[in-house]
């Protein structure tokens, strides 16, 4: 394992540590008494407190010294005197431990008492002070100028979702995102708690996988022999426990779809599901509408956000449009009683990417999706889909040819789906077969299984229900304006990450003036780098050897290149 030079102090300190009988790992509970939060509120002067965190910063001066102690709620400001803490000849404590061996980035323990500098800030006067646990990388915090401004922070997008936890101490703004997270949830329980609605927990392993058209993760078991997948959704199971006689029945669940990652789809994602039994979809419309505003007053205190450039309120009630409307509106084309020929030739006429395989629910999704999802920025219902679309949902009412369900479009993006669900048993079988067909047929997101045992149960009678399915991640993303999901998740699915290659300081200089041009000119980056003859050549050796940069003879000379 190769160290950087930082790295190598620091456990130079920590052996030392030891050596002087410091345990730098103590077992022992540590009992604080405030947390920084606690500290600033409830702030009395000469107050005894005991606090812990991590030091963040600090400025020696001699025998003082003022640092930021760093808790899960924020920091406060300490201040370290030699003689307040080592009251006595030996002051081992503060010299030798404080001042040499502690590192930005250590936990310490600290009783103090409370008191207000000079220029009014509220601060912790230390007594006494324990290592807790000692740091033996030092953490990339950002930089400032003289003007103030802050300079080369951990920003690198990769860097900060691959070390989450250092994301989360370096950037406090992340650790809000979070907390935003956690009270979209709680809030969306509450609400449906409070209407004596069940939460409950569905097979995230399952013999058959259902309930959505997507590619499942398999996997196998060893002691059935069986394979298995990683459910894509857990629609079937929880109308299930609506036969069961459950009235409503809800699940937060992690659900896992073999197919593509951008700024929006994570292949392991959150979804909320809901079914209520003796309702429509046009009471789901209103329940879902009355939820969002909701959730989004208990997140952010009000309905209104921004995501982008736009400006969204998720104050109900929505605008409902039909599907075929929406297209009409967008495309001038009309799909009402159109083969499956004719929607073809229209997506092509449209200049959408199309083929022999996809059906005509697939075709209307493609016209959809391509010319007229991105047009809706305020919360839109669109509602009555195509009967192909939707192999889970009741034909509507009113014209056989649709269905009763509706898609919540946000900022050009669906976030919430749900039907007046289809509890005919012959009808869901003949639904599902023509699922079958279509995948024979080479549609990869049609569906290849037929549950018999989910057909089973409708056949002992499932009472008119509705249903609703939320995607959490997509939903905390328009309450917290980020538009990449994985800002919103704490460990987003990331490619393998590339093997560090370890540089010298010299190779480093070089890098970084390689980083600003390239190719540069041997002589002119040699001289740029300040580096002595043989500090060069060994620099520009080692990057060679690394595959990290080239030198180049052409006709005006060498030229350095990075790789």
């Amino acid at each position: 394992m190769q160290l950087s030079e930082q790295e190598r102090v620091r456990r130079d300190k920590l052996t030392t540590l030891k050596g002087m009988g410091i345990n730098p790992y103590p077992a022992d509970q540590f009992h604080y008494t405030h947390t920084s939060t606690q500290v600033k509120e409830n702030f009395e002067e000469g107050k005894k407190v005991v606090v812990a965190g991590r030091l963040m910063s600090r400025r020696i001066q001699g025998k003082a010294s003022f640092a930021e102690l760093q808790d899960g709620e924020g920091r406060v400001q300490v201040y370290f005197n030699r003689d307040e803490i080592c009251t006595g000849e030996d002051k081992t404590l503060y010299n030798e431990v404080y001042k040499k061996l502690l590192d930005i980035g250590d936990f310490i323990g600290i009783e103090g008492e409370l008191f207000t500098t000079m220029v009014g800030e509220k601060t912790i006067k230390v007594l006494d002070f324990k290592l807790l646990s000692k740091s033996l990388k030092p953490l990339p915090l950002p930089k400032k100028d003289r003007e103030g401004h802050e300079y080369d922070g951990f920003q690198d997008a990769e860097q900060r979702y691959r070390q989450r936890y250092v994301d989360l101490v370096v950037n406090p703004g992340v650790k809000d995102i979070f907390k935003k997270r956690s009270a979209l949830f709680t809030a969306m329980r509450n609400f449906f708690n409070e209407k004596g609605y069940m939460e409950v927990e569905t097979p995230i392993l399952q013999s058959i996988p259902g309930g959505a058209a997507a590619r499942p993760f398999i996997t196998h078991h060893n002691a059935l022999d069986i394979p298995l997948y990683l459910r894509i959704a857990n629609e079937l199971y929880l109308k299930r426990l609506i036969v069961g006689g459950f009235d409503g029945v809800y699940e937060f669940s992690k659900n896992f779809r073999n197919e593509g990652m951008d700024r929006t789809h994570n292949p392991e994602f959150t979804a909320m599901e809901i079914y209520v039994s003796y309702k429509d979809y046009n009471w789901m419309m209103e329940f879902t509408e009355n939820l969002l505003e909701y959730c989004a007053l208990q997140v952010n205190g009000t309905t209104k956000t921004m995501f982008k450039e736009h400006h969204v309120d998720f104050k109900a009630p929505y605008k409902r449009v039909t599907m075929t409307a929406a297209i009409i509106q967008f495309t001038g084309f009309d799909i009402t009683g159109k083969s499956e020929e004719e929607l073809r030739t229209a997506a092509l006429e449209m200049n959408l990417e199309v083929n022999e395989t996809m059906g005509k629910g697939k075709l209307i999704d493609e016209i959809f999706g391509e010319k007229c999802e991105g047009k809706f920025i305020e919360p839109t219902f669109i509602i009555d889909y195509p009967k192909e679309m939707s192999p889970l949902c009741k034909e509507h009412r009113d014209n056989p040819d649709l269905t009763e369900r509706f898609e919540l479009m946000v900022c050009g993006k669906e976030i919430a789906n749900a039907y007046s669900e289809l509890n005919d048993p012959i009808e869901q079988r003949e639904r599902f077969e023509d699922q079958m067909k279509l995948s024979q047929k080479g549609d990869d997101e049609a569906t290849e299984f037929i549950d018999y045992d989910f057909l089973r149960a409708l056949e002992y009678g499932m009472p008119p229900t509705s249903g609703l399915g939320i995607g959490m991640d997509r939903l905390i993303m328009f309450l917290t304006n980020n538009p990449s999901i994985q800002e919103v998740l704490f460990f987003p699915q990331m490619r393998p990450e590339k093997k560090k290659v370890e540089l010298t300081e010299e190779e480093k200089v070089v890098i970084d003036l390689l980083k600003v041009t390239s190719p540069q000119a041997l002589e002119e980056i040699k001289s740029k780098s300040e580096l002595s003859n043989k500090k060069w050549d060994k620099a520009i050796k080692g990057l060679r050897s690394k595959d990290q940069a080239t030198v180049d003879k052409t006709n005006e000379g060498l030229f350095v290149n990075l790789v």
